[in-house]
Formats: structure tokens, C-alpha cells, sequence
């Protein structure tokens, strides 16, 4: 993501639903590398195939289930080139 997109496209972070996303994200994620370095790649992935959400595979899932995490876009009220995602909620596969 170049810098105009990485301004342009955030999360809501400092918000509850943000805090409630790196919880349930921790929760099921297998991966040894923090959610912080991982963002900007989840956040390119929603823009560029334009979905709302980003799946955690089962290989990288405690549980070995396929982990859903939805979010809601939004355009700033200030600003409506900036692209925000608030979390919703998290759902899993069989």
C-alpha cells in the first residue's frame, strides 16, 4: 500500500470495537507475528478485492477452523477520502 492509500485507509483504532477485533483476532490466531505488523496488509486485501471482511485460515487458527472477521466501511465525517473499517463481529466455519 503506497502512503496516499495508507492514509486514506485506516481502522477505527481507537475505538472498542478495534480493542474487541485484537481480542477475538489473539483468541484464534496461531500466527507468531503481532496483529500490528499484519494491518496494513489485512486493510490492502479488503480494498483491493472489495469485501468487507478477511479470513483467518484454518491452518493459522488455534482451533484449525476458518475464522471470519467482518467490519463495516465507512467514509470520514471530516473527510470522505478516508476510508474506515469498524469491526462488527467474528464467525467461524465447520
Amino acid at each position: 500500500m503506497n502512503s496516499i492509500e495508507k492514509n486514506n485507509v485506516q481502522f477505527d483504532y481507537f475505538s472498542s470495537n478495534y480493542q474487541k477485533f485484537e481480542e477475538d483476532f489473539y483468541r484464534f490466531s496461531d500466527i507468531n507475528i503481532p496483529l500490528t505488523f499484519l494491518t496494513d496488509d489485512i486493510l490492502k486485501l479488503m480494498v483491493k478485492t472489495k469485501k468487507h471482511y478477511f479470513r483467518l485460515n484454518a491452518i493459522n487458527s488455534i482451533d484449525k477452523k476458518d475464522h471470519y472477521f467482518i467490519f463495516k466501511e465507512h467514509t470520514h465525517l471530516d473527510n470522505t477520502k478516508v476510508l474506515r473499517y469498524e469491526y462488527i463481529r467474528h464467525k467461524f466455519s465447520m
